[in-house]
């Protein structure tokens, strides 16, 4: 799952999550599955060559529904959360995403929606820490902070802009950035 996203294929991830169909988790959540099966095929094979309990997995899957869907992510050069790096990432056809963080300096939550075309991306940067946040949009002029321009309000610096996101600097505290990802 991290491997697909970190290589620019959410998306791919998404869908292996998601879908129903074989290959797939979602596979095995139709077929009465309650941990992960060793094997994509697992309900198919030898039942002696295939552990049916796979605990180890789910490190991945969890992970990754944290980082990358949720976006909370650790700044591996500030350990523990003191700067934390915040993107969220929409993918196929999810519309919401709620997460949050006990760290030892607080806890740090992201929650997102899209409602109309717009993405409402709501988050809490715990105090004492600061965040690097990815917010997707087209332009700065298109993201907004409590209904005003995000570059104008103080504890929020606008860096950039790259493929697909604003990016900030934030201050500790609670965000609700809004920007249109669709002309829906």
């Amino acid at each position: 799952m991290q491997a697909l996203s970190d290589s620019g294929h959410p998306g791919v991830a998404y869908q292996i999550a998601a879908q129903r169909t074989y290959p797939s988790w979602g596979y095995m959540v139709t077929h009465r599955a309650t941990t992960i099966w060793e094997l994509w095929n697992g309900d198919t094979t030898d039942p002696a060559m295939n552990s049916g309990n796979h605990l180890m997995l789910v490190g991945d899957l969890v992970n990754w529904f944290y980082k990358n869907l949720a976006g909370i992510r650790p700044d591996r050069a500030q350990p523990a959360f003191k700067h934390i790096i915040m993107r969220p990432t929409p993918v196929g056809d999810l519309c919401t995403v709620k997460a949050s963080y006990n760290s030892s300096y607080g806890k740090i939550a992201s929650d997102w929606k899209i409602a109309g075309g717009r993405l409402i991306c709501n988050l809490v940067v715990p105090p004492n820490a600061a965040a690097t946040v990815y917010v997707p949009a087209k332009d700065k002029a298109a993201v907004t902070e409590t209904a005003k321009p995000a570059s104008e309000l103080h504890g929020i610096k606008c860096l950039r802009t790259e493929a697909g996101a604003v990016v900030y600097e934030n201050d500790s505290g609670s965000y609700s950035f809004e920007s249109r990802v669709s002309d829906s």
